[in-house]
């Protein structure tokens, strides 16, 4: 009941359930306050990871105890629970203002760099049958100043270097929201996170690859491929039903022109599904003059799909079908799969309820 009345009380006052996402001018309107530079001091603080006004020592004790008073909490979300494994990657759950929960992951590499992996949608409406988060089906959207909350959770872990999104939902099917986080992440006064070090991955929809084309935004873009089969991809991935293999391909071929850059293919590797010398060289065909990179991923387990992860010998074999046609391809080790936080293993209940 202290949660709704929180709520109900913001849009009373027509406050933002966040400050997060806002400009500094747009922190001085809604906050009313009477010194515009004092917005610019708030996005300081927020992009610094502050918590309460109280910490916000530029301001004076009396703006501050009026703006804790008018908006007692500036985060529309919270920390439910916090998962680690032995690679050091940790999962976020995270509660949001509805009471839903999204997931985030912190994954950290040999060098010590930090990626924050976010989710964009509460569930996911896609279907993939390999992937933990499509048996939940679609809840909502997440809103851009909800990404960015994720981002400033983890951000108490350690410094980001990275983001990706990857996590729950599909990106393309929240566009606005996504790039508006983006555009937030990558502003030189503020978290300064460079574009090239932010990953746009999708399941293969189309118009949201030609936006993004369109944009020139100047991310990075992964692309769930799993298999050059269209049949097969039917089957596996439903999205190949709106937008065939060929679509995709045109549509990949936009962006690369419109941006000139590579841009990855990701491959869930799947025990006797996709490792054959018949998956190899359709995906070495359809490749051919597309400057990609084919990123190998074996799947990771969730106890309620039916599908098993490849041998290392079966990995072994198919990496050696793609040397000799001359594929380029990197192998990728999950992080995160001890707590179910690697790719394709993110998954909640969507009763929760406030």
């Amino acid at each position: 009941m202290d949660e709704e009345k929180t709520v109900d009380e913001k849009q009373a006052k027509r406050l933002p359930l966040s400050l997060y996402g806002l400009s500094p001018q747009d922190i001085s309107t809604v906050l009313e306050l009477q010194k515009p530079y004092q917005g610019r001091q708030i996005w300081d603080w927020l992009v610094k990871g502050a918590t309460s006004f109280e910490q916000m020592t530029n301001l004076s004790l009396a703006e501050r105890h009026r703006l804790q008073e008018s908006m007692p909490a500036f985060v529309s979300s919270s920390i439910q629970s916090s998962q680690i494994d032995e690679t050091g990657a940790t999962k976020l759950a995270i509660r949001l203002h509805d009471g839903k929960i999204v997931e985030c992951v912190m994954l950290s590499d040999k060098e010590g760099r930090k990626t924050a992996c976010l989710s964009s949608q509460v569930g996911c409406a896609m279907g993939c049958a390999f992937c933990r988060t499509g048996t939940m089906g679609l809840s909502r959207n997440l809103a851009a100043e909800e990404i960015i909350e994720q981002f400033m959770h983890l951000k108490t872990l350690g410094e980001i270097t990275h983001i990706v999104f990857m996590g729950m939902g599909e990106p393309m099917a929240n566009f606005g929201a996504v790039t508006r986080a983006i555009r937030y992440f990558h502003e030189p006064a503020g978290l300064d996170i460079s574009l090239r070090r932010i990953t746009i991955s999708t399941c293969g929809v189309v118009p949201g690859i030609f936006k993004l084309a369109e944009q020139k935004l100047g991310v990075r873009l992964a692309v769930s491929l799993v298999t050059a089969d269209n049949m097969q991809r039917d089957r596996l991935m439903p999205v190949n039903k709106a937008w065939p293999l060929e679509e995709l391909r045109k549509a990949l071929i936009r962006y690369q022109h419109a941006v000139g850059k590579r841009f990855t293919f990701e491959y869930c590797m799947i025990h006797a599904v996709n490792t054959d010398e018949k998956s190899a060289r359709k995906l070495a065909q359809y490749i051919r003059d597309l400057d990609v990179m084919i990123n190998l991923i074996p799947w990771n387990p969730a106890a309620e799909l039916p599908w098993e992860t490849p041998t290392t010998q079966e990995i072994d074999e198919f990496t050696n079908m793609l040397d000799r046609l001359r594929v380029p391809y990197t192998r990728r080790f999950s992080r995160g799969r001890d707590i179910n936080g690697a790719c394709g293993q993110l998954a909640v209940p969507l009763n929760t309820g406030k």
